[in-house]
């Protein structure tokens, strides 16, 4: 057990009873006018464009977010120091998860679910978790094969790549252990909560490679290296590491090695055993043409309510509006409780409230169901760290205390308004 996480997670537990917040909501607690809402970002030392949890609450509360949700890879000490920041600047937290699974007939039948360059890939990600404080062996055992998987997979493609440069004279010296030393040595934290990703590698074969190599060579350099032009400048390091990942480490590519995921089941497992609810990350139009999974959205619902999903998200920025709202207005009409994020998963340091593609402003009718989904999401962290059944059960059954979905999304909406005002006037 960490007790930082259970100290976190008691801050959030001891803002009052159960009774006490279903009295209030009856009575329409609420925080008054709008509330910003960001559902969904990565935090360090998951890849992520924030270089401390501190920069990533300070400029949310300078953006007057209210809400704001992490969703970090297969290690969750950082949650610790988020709530403490969070909670100093009036920010209401929520606890995720990310995972990667993999659907064998899917990719039997090249169908392209959530992830546009790999067929059966999906992306899952769990909501409202209260759990990783003290997981369960079941949970401990799917972290401990993910990251076990993930490991051997990263010092792998580190080799691959080393060779890679080497063979055209950049001599690295970068290993799996020497890209998790810097990534320590950046975010200042400890080497196991280090999960290594492609971005990972790639920024840190793309630094040593710039501190090697003058500007007036670099795209000759890459140009060999890759066994393509580089079309980034000379000093575009972030372009450089997409075209690392692009021409060296993607499937069919020299240092590619070929991953290890759970499958669908296993991942589904895996957030209601950290206490969660199970919810499909939506693409759309961030993918063209759009997946053949998610296209027309009839047969996305019909698929995700078919595997026991009863929440989806959206990242706006991958999505023109017109698109966002045909797809969230028709997940909803559905049952589907809708969350919206930014992910913040690469270096570019976007606006923490989500904006459609081009900084279109999500239209109002979508942030209101963004609001609708966040509180859903608080009040189920809230009931299930008072031990009670929260929006789904711990086998993901939608909670059966209400007649239907409309009644169980709005019951779960007024709860979870009060939870966070209630939040906001004990801070």
């Amino acid at each position: 057990m960490s007790q930082p996480l259970q100290d976190a997670l008691e801050s959030l537990r001891s803002i009052g009873t159960v009774e006490e917040l279903r009295g209030l909501a009856g009575r329409g607690l609420a925080p008054a006018g709008e509330v910003r809402v960001n559902a969904h970002i990565h935090l360090p030392p998951n890849f992520s464009a924030f270089e401390t949890v501190a920069q990533a609450i300070d400029l949310a509360a300078a953006q007057r977010i209210g809400v704001l949700g992490a969703s970090n890879y297969y290690d969750f000490s950082v949650y610790a120091d988020f709530t403490a920041r969070a909670r100093a600047a009036r920010i209401f937290p929520l606890y995720g998860l990310e995972i990667i699974s993999l659907i064998d007939e899917l990719v039997r039948d090249k169908v392209k679910i959530n992830d546009p360059g790999n067929p059966g890939r999906m992306y899952l990600c769990g909501k409202g978790i209260t759990c990783f404080a003290r997981p369960s062996e079941a949970a401990q055992g799917l972290i401990a094969l993910i990251r076990q998987n993930d490991t051997q997979r990263m010092e792998a493609m580190a080799r691959l790549l080393g060779d890679i440069f080497a063979e055209h004279g950049v001599q690295t010296n970068l290993s799996a252990a020497a890209i998790v030393d810097r990534v320590v040595a950046r975010h200042h934290c400890s080497r196991q909560t280090v999960c290594l990703q492609e971005r990972h590698l790639a920024q840190a074969f793309q630094e040593v490679f710039f501190e090697q190599i003058p500007p007036d060579r670099r795209a000759e350099m890459l140009g060999r290296i890759f066994g393509a032009a580089s079309t980034a400048g000379p000093s575009d390091g972030p372009k450089v590491q997409n075209e690392i990942r692009t021409h060296l480490m993607k499937a069919g590519k020299k240092a590619f090695v070929a991953e290890t995921f759970l499958n669908f089941a296993q991942a589904y497992s895996l957030i209601l055993e950290l206490g969660g609810i199970p919810c499909y990350p939506t693409l759309a139009d961030g993918a063209s043409p759009i997946c053949t999974y998610e296209e027309p959205v009839e047969k996305l619902i019909d698929s995700i309510r078919g595997n026991g999903i009863y929440c989806a998200e959206l990242i706006p920025i991958r999505n023109k509006p017109e698109v966002l709202v045909h797809y969230a207005t028709a997940m909803r009409r559905a049952g589907i409780v809708l969350m919206g994020g930014t992910e913040h998963n690469t270096l570019d340091l976007l606006p923490i409230e989500p904006a459609c593609i081009g900084g279109a402003p999500v239209p109002a009718e979508i942030k209101h169901l963004f609001w609708e989904g966040a509180c859903v999401a608080a009040a189920h962290q809230f009931l299930r760290l008072h031990g009670q059944c929260g929006f789904v059960d711990a086998q993901g059954r939608k909670n059966d205390a209400y007649r239907s979905d409309e009644e169980r999304i709005a019951a779960f909406s007024r709860l979870g308004a009060a939870v966070i005002q209630r939040y906001y006037e004990t801070i």
